[in-house]
């Protein structure tokens, strides 16, 4: 084996190294009821951590905040960004490409800067501690990438299918809802995944706009392990984490085989 060979190997091993450690005190932690800070093998392994957090003010309510919050804005992002990618994909305008920079800059405006407003709106409009409001707040913050990735998407849906639909008197609505959108439904799922996990690791805004415990998501409900003067559950909050991050995995899986799927629909179109 070469040198450079052999010191990408190792590179690559190294890196490989830093993010497996974590994960791999993750899973003894979780295991271990007198979890601490260090790697180690637990002395009696049990799963008296998960029996602690598997209840329903710690983990099933929480969840299920998560879950309301991620799939609310989620969906609130599929229909925002279908309607502002279609007219984008389907008609030239000179104002399209400096519309899609703005959308584009968008995306690098961090969402700690734009708090201390928002926040202010939200008390002016008494929505503090409202889900419904938080979600659309949370789907604005993830549309513009939303918006790149679908009209991406529906760039790939040939044109002169919707051009038949509308030679057999089908609107341009009526066209996207029954020619583009179900061609590409894969689009719409990575779309909708992205804006899910996205939102299932958001702290820092249901932390300000949400005030009530039995509101918060589990991302900000995870505070709960961390107690006063130093004093951490480490066994409860690694098990916490495993079984927080479970739908998030379930769902990197389906985004891997939906990436999968082919989009080669030329075949639909033939000269």
């Amino acid at each position: 084996m070469s040198r450079p060979r052999l010191a990408a190997d190792i590179a690559l091993a190294v890196i490989g190294f830093c993010f497996v450690a974590p994960l791999l005190w993750l899973l003894l932690a979780a295991v271990d009821p007198q979890a601490g800070y260090q790697t180690a093998l637990p002395s009696a392994p049990s799963m008296e951590n998960f029996g602690a957090v598997l209840t329903p003010e710690l983990l099933y309510q929480p969840l299920a905040n998560s879950f309301l919050l991620s799939a609310g804005t989620a969906a609130v992002n599929l229909v925002a960004a279908v309607l502002a990618a279609y007219p984008l994909s389907r008609y030239q305008s000179r104002f399209n490409k400096p519309f899609m920079y703005s959308v584009l800059f968008g995306t690098s405006l961090p969402v700690t800067a734009i708090m201390v407003p928002v926040y202010g709106l939200f008390v002016q409009l008494q929505l503090l501690d409202s889900m419904v409001a938080t979600i659309f707040f949370m789907a604005t913050t993830t549309l513009p990438m939303a918006i790149w990735m679908m009209k991406n998407f529906m760039d790939s849906v040939p044109l002169e299918l919707e051009e038949a639909a509308w030679m057999d008197g089908a609107s341009s609505m009526t066209a996207l809802r029954a020619v583009v959108l179900p061609l590409m439904r894969h689009g719409l799922g990575v779309v909708f995944i992205f804006v899910f996990i996205q939102a299932w690791g958001n702290f820092f805004v249901p932390f300000i706009l949400l005030l009530s415990t039995a509101k918060q998501p589990a991302a900000v409900s995870i505070f709960s392990f961390f107690g006063q003067h130093g004093a951490i559950a480490y066994g409860q909050l690694a098990a916490f984490s495993i079984l927080y991050s479970v739908p998030v995995l379930l769902l990197y899986v389906l985004v891997s085989r939906s990436v999968g799927s082919s989009f080669a629909l030329s075949g639909s179109v033939k000269g």
